[in-house]
């Protein structure tokens, strides 16, 4: 599909949407109109599976605003997804660098956001 027509987390679905470029097949996250590679517009929007692998994480003790204070501590991971692209989101305690996982959602401050969890599959 073409353009910003895929629904996601940042529209209340339970979706994670990538992009990618139909000329050079770079894969990015965050959504634009030109591919970040190689300027081309012809981008294309897909469904993510959700899976993927922990590149790096951080345990966050001091929150950054009163309201996430009542979630601290809480992990961030950056996620090498399997579609190619990385992204950053909250994750589960026990994950590690290099854990396999999967993305599910929760609700965090009245906020749907990408939660990962360990892919036991």
């Amino acid at each position: 599909m073409t353009g910003s027509s895929l629904q996601d987390w940042t529209t209340g679905e339970q979706k994670l949407v990538y992009q990618r470029c139909a000329s050079c097949q770079s894969t990015w996250y965050f959504r634009r109109a030109f591919c970040p590679h190689c300027g081309a517009s012809d981008v294309l929007d897909a469904h993510a599976s959700g899976k993927g692998q922990v590149h790096a994480l951080t345990l966050v003790t001091r929150a950054p605003t009163e309201e996430m204070r009542a979630h601290a501590p809480y992990l961030i991971v950056l996620v090498d997804s399997d579609e190619g692209f990385r992204l950053m989101a909250h994750g589960e305690p026990s994950l590690a660098i290099g854990s396999r996982v999967r993305c599910g959602f929760r609700t965090l401050a009245g906020k749907l956001i990408p939660y990962f969890e360990k892919d036991h599959a």
